[in-house]
């Protein structure tokens, strides 16, 4: 049954594993390079820097996070170094685009990355045009989806009302704030439909088909 999304006005999109599928491996290459940044900065071998950094991800949102708080990081460093990967691996969607296009209302991209690298991924997929907003990582203050106060700020800066607004995520986690705040939430991914969690509202493994089939505001009753 298509989603009933007639009541939404503004839509939410996380970037990476959302916007393209995670089957890419596009993040893995970043991670690859997040864990030669811990092995270098912190000396441990290379192992026990991948597990520092899956530690650092999984108890402060983001392995920046844990780098700034534990080894006062300076961010702009590890993110130019870490988003310095090649694009080869993604391939624009006219399906995905022309699904996005279509959406009523403001769209925006709401990433645990920077800047410059939604800008840059968002270019190469031929997509950035449909986005009126970045909010990245420096505009959270460094602080990282889940916070709510990360979710407070951009609902703040941007006047969005959540009860109308639609989130779209690969993180189960993330969309936790997201649907106690009322948004709708929707999971992408490979493993969504095996989401059991009541903070999960919609489950799509095809993220322009999911769009396209949606009920949406103006769409016949």
């Amino acid at each position: 049954m298509a989603a009933d999304l007639s009541h939404v006005d503004t839509w939410l999109f996380d970037l990476d594993n959302t916007v393209y599928p995670i089957e890419t491996q596009f993040m893995g290459r970043i991670e690859v390079k997040m864990t030669d940044f811990v092995a270098r900065m912190t000396g441990l071998p290379r192992e026990e820097a991948r597990a520092l950094q899956h530690q650092y991800f999984t108890e402060h949102g983001t392995t920046l996070s844990g780098l700034m708080i534990n080894h006062g990081l300076e961010p702009k460093v590890f993110l130019d170094e870490v988003h310095d990967v090649s694009l080869d691996c993604l391939t624009p969607d006219p399906a995905l685009r022309a699904a996005i296009a279509a959406l009523p209302g403001r769209r925006l991209i709401f990433t645990n990355g920077s800047v410059a690298h939604a800008e840059r991924v968002l270019t190469h997929l031929e997509l950035r045009d449909l986005f009126s907003e970045i909010f990245a990582i420096e505009t959270a203050d460094y602080i990282p989806k889940p916070s709510l106060s990360t979710f407070d700020k951009i609902t703040k800066l941007h006047a969005i009302d959540p009860p109308k607004s639609a989130f779209f995520e690969d993180s189960e986690k993330n969309l936790v704030p997201a649907a106690r705040l009322g948004m709708t939430t929707i999971l992408v991914g490979p493993h969504a439909k095996d989401s059991t969690s009541e903070h999960v509202h919609f489950r799509t493994n095809d993220l322009a088909e999911f769009l396209s089939s949606a009920r949406l505001q103006g769409s016949p009753a």
